[in-house]
């Protein structure tokens, strides 16, 4: 008896985990290699460069940066001096070196969900009130559904991390991983 209750506990568990799969649109497959890639993207968030910029932001962020809005945000292009300063600072440098074929995006938050650096412009500038950073702030990993990324036009899935000072969430980051390269 015991063992048919294992069985079946096991085989809830299984149709648990592919119908999460399913429902964020990827395959077990796909998940897996999701999974595989979660623990080097938690290593970033225990990065000492990265752990660095985003208390030096949390301690002092620009006037620019305090006076952003989403609204704002969306209205700047690529070549405003603003944007370019994200994308081309000391930490985007860094991302770049950490960078692959999988990785369509990815950009760092400070603790009130402005961004510290990114890859390429970000659709929002503040991600606070949203599961992508409101999830790593407690000190869990967050991952979405599949979906077409606005900033990049491609088919990701994002995977989010806390940036951590010791064990203390400061920060987030978010990985969107190219579902044609899982």
């Amino acid at each position: 008896m015991k063992q048919a209750v294992a069985v079946f506990a096991a085989a809830v568990a299984l149709m648990y985990s592919l119908t999460f799969c399913f429902a964020a649109g990827l395959t077990p497959e796909q998940q897996a290699k999701v999974d595989a890639r979660v623990k080097p993207i938690q290593e970033w968030g225990a990065d000492a460069k990265i752990v660095e910029a985003v208390k030096a932001y949390n301690a002092s962020p620009s006037a620019e940066a305090a006076a952003m809005t989403n609204e704002k945000w969306k209205g700047l292009t690529i070549l405003d001096p603003f944007v370019s300063s994200l994308a081309k600072n000391d930490l985007a440098t860094y991302l770049k070196t950490k960078k692959d074929d999988s990785i369509t995006e990815a950009f760092v938050s400070g603790a009130d969900g402005g961004k510290v650096a990114f890859l390429a412009k970000t659709t929002s500038w503040n991600h606070k009130g949203k599961e992508k950073h409101d999830l790593p702030m407690t000190g869990k990993t967050w991952q979405g559904a599949v979906e077409v990324d606005e900033s990049t036009g491609k088919q990701q899935v994002q995977v989010a991390v806390p940036v951590l000072d010791g064990a203390t969430p400061i920060g987030s980051i978010v990985v969107g991983l190219g579902v044609s390269k899982l």
